[in-house]
């Protein structure tokens, strides 16, 4: 080869080896997409009654490919912690976080709880797999605030003579609902994520006392 000729292998003028990056963990992919698609600003009322100027809509994250597998590795990795069998809560909050998990293929039963029992066929409160009688299951939702919907869920799990071997959610908005699910079960209760979380600079953080419920 003459002087001056191109080598085929030859390093580019100005490009420089990349360093390797670091795996990034289902928690970090899942608080990302939760930080590009959940929060929606606005005055709105929660669930529970009270009045927030923004709403994290954690579905508008969860069910798009990235964050329903993150999603998906988190709960069933908290399911198998836990020795859960099943995995499910209160309709409708709880139906993609249960059916992430099922998307990993872990070998888990999915079950929805109606807010009112069904008034025909079989009338079921508990929609899905049957479930043997004592059988631990994990308690879902996708955002917790006053724990409200959590609570019904357990309730009606424990009313089945079902285990409440734990109970997960998406998000916690840090307004009571930790302090509500310990009132009711001693089960351990884990937030993949909290709002400090996805909206660290939100407009009703107060620096000296938290988040205004």
């Amino acid at each position: 080869m003459h002087p001056g000729a191109h080598h085929p292998f030859a390093a580019i003028p100005g490009n420089r080896p990349v360093a390797a990056r670091a795996p990034v963990s289902a928690r970090e992919r899942l608080i990302d997409e939760l930080r590009r698609h959940a929060l929606v600003s606005g005055e709105v009322t929660l669930t529970s009654g009270r009045t927030a100027p923004y709403y994290v809509d954690a579905k508008r994250a969860i069910l798009r490919p990235r964050g329903f597998r993150a999603l998906g590795e988190l709960v069933a990795a908290e399911a198998d912690r836990r020795g859960a069998t099943a995995v499910g809560g209160l309709t409708m909050g709880a139906d993609p976080v249960a059916c992430a998990a099922l998307g990993t293929g872990a070998e888990l039963k999915a079950f929805l709880v109606r807010k009112e029992a069904k008034a025909h066929g079989l009338q079921r409160s508990i929609e899905g797999p049957e479930l043997d009688p004592g059988e631990r299951c994990l308690v879902v939702d996708d955002v917790v605030t006053t724990g409200g919907s959590t609570l019904t869920a357990i309730e009606r799990v424990l009313a089945a003579g079902l285990v409440v071997a734990g109970v997960l959610s998406v998000v916690d908005r840090l307004a009571g609902g930790r302090e509500a699910i310990a009132a009711v079960t001693d089960a351990p209760y884990v937030a993949l994520t909290t709002i400090d979380d996805i909206y660290p600079e939100r407009p009703d953080l107060d620096s000296n006392q938290g988040p205004t419920p």
